[in-house]
Order: C-alpha cells, then sequence, then structure tokens
C-alpha cells in the first residue's frame, strides 16, 4: 500500500459520529457544570439553601445513570481531545482555538483534586461532602484551595462556552437568542462566586467556635490520615496518567511526522506562493503552517464553509468528499471544483483558491460559492445620487456636513434594503446599490423600482425633518440598469465588500447622469422594464448613447417616480 493511500485510509480523520461523540459529551459535562454554578449560587439565599439545592444536585449526578453519564462523557472527552491533537499536522491555530484547547487541556489537570476529594473520598470512605464541610475547608481553613477551586469552575465554564458557541454560531436562530445567552453566560459564574462567597463569610463566623469545627469534621466523617495519604496517592497516580496520555500522544504525532516527510506534495496559492506539506496535510492546515490568511470559523471541523477553495489546477484525481464535507457542498450547491480547505487532503500538487475573505463575518460567509469567488450572474444595479449636494455643503461646518450626510445614507440605505436590495457602496453623496443577486433578475428589477420609489418618499421626510437648515428639499436623481454583471466579494481586509463590476455597472451610473440632462428623477433602461414585467408606455421614451459603449442604449425616462405603477401592478414575468 502506497504512503498516500495509506493516509487517506488510515484513522486520519474524526468520522462524523467521533464529532457527534465529542458534542454530545460535552453537553453532558457542560450541563454539569452549569447545575454546579447554579448549586453554589443558592449561596446568596442561605447556606441551607445551597445544602437543599445539593440534594438534588446529588440525586441527578449520583445515581448509578448519571455517574456513568458523567464518567463516561469525561473518558469519551478527554480520549477524543487526545485524538484531535495527534491528528493535527501543526499546532498553530487562531487565538480563540489555541485558547480552548489550552483551556481543555488544563481542566483534567485541575478536576484531579476535587474529583479525589469529593467523589472518590465519599465513595470509599464515607465522606459526607457537604456544602458546610467543603466552605469550611475551602474558605477558612485552606482558602488556597478554594481559589483554585474557583479557577477550575471559570475554566470549565469558559471552555464549555466556546465550544458551545463556535458549535451553535451558524445555526440561523442563533443570533437571534445570542444576547439572551451571553447574559447567562455572564451571570451565572458571577453569581455562584457571589453565592459560595456569601456562604463562606457564614461559615467563618461559625468557625470561630473551634467545638463548631470538630463537630463539623464528626458529622461529616472526614479522612484520617491514612485515608488522607491513599487520597493523596490517587490524585498523583491519576494526574501521572493524564500526564503519560499526553505525552504519548505528542511523541505519537512526532513519530508521524517523521514518517510523512519524505512524501511532500506542493500546494500553490494565489500570487504563486507555493507551500510544501507531508501528505496527509489539509489545505487549511497547509495555509496555517505558513501563516496564510485563511478563514475558518468553526476551527477546521467541517461544521461551516468558510474555508471553502476553488481547485484551479492539480497532478492527479482528488480524494472524493467525505460523508461531513458532502453534506456542506450539497447544501451550498458547490461546483465540482470547490472543495473544503479542513477536509481536502491532497495526495498531488494543486493550485487553489480560498473564496471568502478571512476577515468576513460569519452570515456572510454562508453566501454561495459563487458570489464570494466572484460569478458573472445577471443583476439590476441602481446608482442614485444627491442632487446640488454640493452647494449645499459649501457653507456649512464639517460636521454638519457628516450629519447630513449620515441622515441621507441612513434614508437611502434603509429604503434599497427593505425592498429587497443591497446598498454596497458610498461614495461622496451618490449611493451603488445591486438588486437581485440571488433572487434573480426579474425579482431584482421590481425590487429597484420600488426602492427608488421608496428612497424618493424617504428624501421627503428628511426634507420635512431638516426644513429649516436647508434651502430647498433634497432631490435624488437614479439610473438603473439590469444586465450580466461579476458579482463577488472584492477588496482587502477590512475593506472587503460585495460588490459587482462590468459594463452593466458603467451603463447604471452613466444612466444617472443622464438624469441631469433629462430633468428627472429616474431613468431605467428598456430591459428593466422588460425584467420588471412593467410596461411604460405613459413615460417617455429615449434612445441614448453611452460613453464607452458601441451600441446606443434605450431608456425610459420618468419625470416623477410616484407615477410609477405599485409592485402589485406589474405583470411578473418569471415570478410565482
Amino acid at each position: 500500500m502506497s504512503i498516500a493511500s495509506a493516509t487517506l485510509k488510515g484513522p486520519r480523520r474524526q468520522s462524523k459520529d467521533a464529532r457527534r461523540a465529542r458534542i454530545a459529551s460535552g453537553v453532558v459535562l457542560f450541563t454539569f457544570v452549569a447545575t454546579h454554578l447554579i448549586n453554589h449560587a443558592l449561596g446568596l439565599i442561605s447556606l441551607a439553601a445551597m445544602e437543599s439545592g445539593r440534594w438534588l444536585f446529588l440525586a441527578i449526578w449520583r445515581n448509578p445513570v448519571g455517574t456513568a453519564l458523567l464518567l463516561g462523557a469525561v473518558l469519551v472527552h478527554v480520549a477524543l481531545a487526545a485524538w484531535s491533537i495527534y491528528l493535527r499536522r501543526q499546532l498553530r491555530m487562531p487565538p480563540w482555538e489555541a485558547t480552548q484547547v489550552l483551556l481543555g487541556v488544563s481542566i483534567p489537570i485541575l478536576l484531579v483534586d476535587h474529583v479525589v476529594g469529593t467523589r472518590i473520598a465519599s465513595q470509599f470512605y464515607g465522606f459526607e461532602d457537604s456544602y458546610t464541610a467543603l466552605v469550611l475547608v475551602f474558605w477558612v481553613l485552606k482558602p488556597e484551595i478554594g481559589i483554585a477551586q474557583s479557577i477550575l469552575l471559570l475554566v470549565a465554564w469558559v471552555h464549555g462556552c466556546m465550544g458551545i458557541h463556535y458549535w451553535l454560531r451558524m445555526q440561523p436562530w442563533y443570533a437571534r437568542i445570542r444576547m439572551v445567552l451571553y447574559t447567562f453566560v455572564v451571570l451565572l459564574p458571577v453569581l455562584a462566586l457571589l453565592g459560595f462567597s456569601q456562604a463562606g463569610r457564614f461559615v467563618a463566623t461559625l468557625a470561630a467556635n473551634p467545638m463548631w469545627v470538630r463537630e463539623t469534621f464528626i458529622d461529616a466523617q472526614a479522612p484520617n490520615v491514612m485515608a488522607a495519604a491513599a487520597l493523596q496517592h490517587t490524585g498523583d497516580s491519576i494526574e501521572w496518567v493524564l500526564g503519560a496520555l499526553l505525552a504519548i500522544t505528542l511523541v505519537a504525532r512526532t513519530l508521524r511526522q517523521i514518517v510523512e516527510r519524505g512524501s511532500l506534495i506542493r500546494i500553490t496559492y494565489p500570487g504563486a506562493q507555493v507551500v510544501s506539506v507531508p501528505i496527509g496535510f489539509s489545505i487549511l492546515e497547509a495555509s496555517r503552517q505558513e501563516r496564510i490568511p485563511h478563514a475558518s470559523v468553526c476551527g477546521g471541523r467541517g461544521r461551516c464553509s468558510t474555508c471553502r477553495v476553488r481547485v484551479l489546477a492539480g497532478a492527479g484525481p482528488l480524494p472524493a468528499p467525505g460523508t461531513t464535507e458532502a453534506r456542506v457542498l450539497a447544501r451550498l450547491n458547490s461546483p465540482p471544483d470547490v472543495r473544503l480547505a479542513c477536509q481536502l487532503r491532497p495526495v498531488h500538487d494543486l493550485s487553489v483558491m480560498p473564496l471568502v475573505p478571512p476577515s468576513i463575518e460569519p452570515a456572510g460567509s454562508l453566501a454561495s460559492p459563487g458570489i464570494m469567488a466572484g460569478r458573472e450572474r445577471e443583476v439590476c444595479v441602481m446608482f442614485a445620487d444627491l442632487r446640488g449636494f454640493t452647494k449645499i455643503a459649501e457653507k456649512r461646518l464639517p460636521y454638519d456636513v457628516v450629519f447630513l450626510l449620515n441622515r441621507y445614507f441612513e434614508a437611502v440605505g434603509g429604503a434599497i434594503e427593505s425592498a429587497g436590495g443591497i446598498p454596497n457602496q458610498f461614495i461622496g453623496d451618490g449611493v451603488m446599490a445591486l438588486f437581485g443577486v440571488e433572487s434573480g433578475p426579474e425579482l431584482g428589477a421590481r425590487q429597484a423600482i420600488a426602492a427608488a420609489r421608496a428612497m424618493h418618499r424617504a428624501m421627503a421626510e428628511l426634507s420635512a425633518d431638516l426644513h429649516e437648515v436647508l434651502p430647498a428639499p433634497l432631490r435624488l436623481g437614479i439610473g438603473i440598469h439590469c444586465g450580466p454583471t461579476v458579482v463577488g466579494h472584492m477588496g482587502r481586509g477590512l475593506a472587503t465588500y460585495l460588490t459587482a463590476v462590468g459594463d452593466t455597472v458603467n451603463t447604471a451610473s452613466r444612466l444617472q447622469e443622464q438624469t441631469k440632462e433629462f430633468a428627472c428623477e429616474l431613468v431605467i433602461s428598456d430591459r428593466v422594464a422588460e425584467r420588471a414585467g412593467l410596461d411604460p408606455g405613459g413615460f417617455r421614451h429615449e434612445e441614448i448613447s453611452v460613453r464607452n459603449r458601441a451600441e446606443p442604449i434605450e431608456v425610459w425616462v420618468i419625470e416623477d417616480v410616484e407615477t410609477m405603477p405599485l409592485d402589485n401592478q406589474m405583470t411578473t414575468t418569471g415570478e410565482a
């Protein structure tokens, strides 16, 4: 068997079942920590409330089913974490992912003493780990342990919250409840620490009586010296096992890397940047190794599509998509040359082009691959210009000009968005907008005409609001054209945005300029009227020449946008 086939067929990629097991075990552990924090927060009421809550907590987690579920979740989560570290071809990762990994590695080590001192001591030595006894130890007798346990709870909580967030953040409903969850995430540990502090101060007053302290330890059946030594030995042994597991994982990973160095492939990125990596590396891992910016919202787990690339050329066939990758690509209706960088592990040299800008927000990354990479499609393009703004602005202070422009952009931008368009460029006092990017040119043309009417109404309302400072009402000139364009996210860094380029864009800009020549509010091309199913027979029809365009274009001149027919008066060409 060749190295390439061994790499693909061996246990190199976590299966769908493994990912589900990681999520399921994480949810169990997160629930355990949440119930623990809720129990702590009851200390704000009283120590007795904490003890009552502890009864319910133990009823859930210290029965045979709850114990097996919790222990199984710990073992599965730790084993899968070690397997995940082994699978990594390199350890460079985004800061959020590195933080989550470091927190996850530290939790088992921090957890050992607490588990041994409570669960194991209770199971094998009859220790009654009541809140009264534990608060006495953690707050009064050994506060350094209390600090360590508080840190443990916070670390486990933050790690779990990060995991839940990056699991759910791509769900469409998550954005609607995110702030509610954020409030819960912040408030619960704060209440837990306050509850523990309140109980600690109360126990400290009781601990002033040495007899109470002695009776508390007798009632709790605290382990004697020999039992305490045995528990300490048990804790040390568990820590050695965890350390050995981590060491074995890192050694095995290093040995695998040594074996793989003999089989390198070359991955070429845009700009002729070439990366040489061993067979078995994913495209995303190659990008991270060479510090090439590459979007990856889910951290390379195949849960999103932000890392996707277009394969431009290859020296051989590509491995077929796995179940996870195939499902994501099918959801996006991706062409055959688009693959997930975190899942594609090539065995031959190839050239790729990342499709999602590294700075894009998760919601924007859900756009279709064609839009992200740039594809030709027919859309409606609108240009709008604020008439006479130079004269309005020249006698005003800079702050007043900025205020007026922002009110203007807010008004026209809101009108465009409410009609279903995308306001993508604000240049000076001009606006460019796209319609029908996803829905098609027919609906896009109807939306653009509706937006033009809404924009003029918004200008009338804004003029009425600012009539005391405006010499005359604000007026717009709008041009709309429909045709083939190249649509995609363009720009660099934070200046990357969805836009369109091509003759259609230039023509729409020229039509907007024609509104000055015709002294009208709107000029639309004949193609816009056709796509919208509009009969503009009652309007002025002209044939004009457009700069940098060989053939003339037929347009319709609308002096008053309010005279345009309403959307329900148009015939719906191609629309249900």
